[in-house]
């Protein structure tokens, strides 16, 4: 008998290995369509890179377009779309904030005496459960030493929860009756020692203070209004301070009666003046005008018209 060879059969699944086939096969025709996919790729951006430099060697294309851009930020700020979105955004920071325990529950002020404490929390502009990080401390520093009292400020948080006011306030000197305006009007004002005025506003509250008159008297009032007040029966006579032409003073006694100071050296006048109220009683006479301009002589015009002096030194 001759053998019979019997060749052996492919093991596995025959559709299996004709898939393994067909995808060995297809490994070229990927490789192709990616090369071709990247060559197409570099060519768009060889194309933008071209457009590009095509638009930056245009200056007027390039001009239209920062134009075209800028119009249409400006077209979306006056919609007030950014607005409203850059709105809502803080909005919801500030709630996330605020429920995280930073949000202001307190507000201490203090140092205010004359200015409403309503007045200060309005200026401020802060409200309750506002984010503490939010606080414009500085627009709110600016905004109260606007106000009329006020002569220094300071505003700070105080973390998680608090706000602090410190307020140091204007101390008055002095009431002053402004030179009448265009329309003739004058206005009685509150004035600090150095001339500063306060305000115009409440002035009846403070009619025990000197009362002064004439053009750039605040400014120049301070040394003779200590000067009388330390001559007590001057300063209990006295009802005014005129300042004459921007050099020197008159003093306005109750009655009426005028005091002429001369421009400087008055401190001795004043001495004199003390001395004729209560040893001379001159108050107690029929005068309207006492001079002590002169180094030497008194002058006085008496209610009729009559005028009289007397040398320094003598008695009246």
């Amino acid at each position: 008998m001759r053998p019979v060879k019997v060749e052996r059969k492919a093991r596995g699944n025959p559709r299996t290995n004709v898939a393994r086939g067909t995808a060995r096969a297809a490994r070229p025709s990927a490789q192709k369509a990616a090369g071709r996919r990247g060559a197409a790729d570099e060519g768009l951006v060889d194309r933008l890179r071209a457009r590009l430099a095509a638009i930056l060697t245009r200056p007027m294309l390039m001009l239209s377009a920062t134009v075209f851009g800028l119009t249409l930020i400006a077209a979306l700020f006056a919609s007030g779309v950014i607005g409203r979105t850059i709105n809502a955004v803080n909005g919801a920071i500030d709630t996330v904030v605020a429920d995280a325990g930073f949000g202001i529950s307190e507000i201490h002020i203090a140092g205010n005496r004359r200015t409403p404490y309503r007045q200060i929390l309005a200026v401020l502009g802060m409200q309750p459960g506002q984010s503490i990080f939010s606080a414009d401390l500085t627009g709110a520093r600016a905004r109260l030493a606007h106000l009329d009292w006020i002569a220094s400020v300071d505003v700070h948080r105080r973390y998680p929860d608090a706000i602090f006011v410190t307020l140091v306030e204007k101390r008055p000197f002095a009431l002053w009756q402004t030179p009448p305006d265009a329309a003739g009007v004058s206005h009685i004002a509150v004035v600090e020692r150095d001339g500063g005025l306060i305000t115009t506003q409440g002035v009846e509250k403070f009619r025990r203070l000197p009362k002064l008159l004439g053009a750039g008297a605040p400014a120049a009032a301070a040394d003779l209004v200590d000067a009388v007040q330390a001559h007590r029966a001057v300063a209990a006579r006295t009802v005014a301070y005129s300042y004459q032409s921007g050099r020197r003073w008159n003093l306005i006694l109750d009655d009426g009666v005028l005091v002429k100071l001369p421009e400087t050296g008055w401190g001795k006048q004043l001495d004199a003046l003390e001395r004729l109220i209560i040893y001379d009683g001159i108050l107690e006479r029929d005068v309207s005008e006492i001079d002590l301009r002169s180094p030497t002589h008194y002058f006085f015009v008496l209610r009729s018209g009559e005028k009289k002096q007397e040398a320094r030194g003598r008695q009246t």
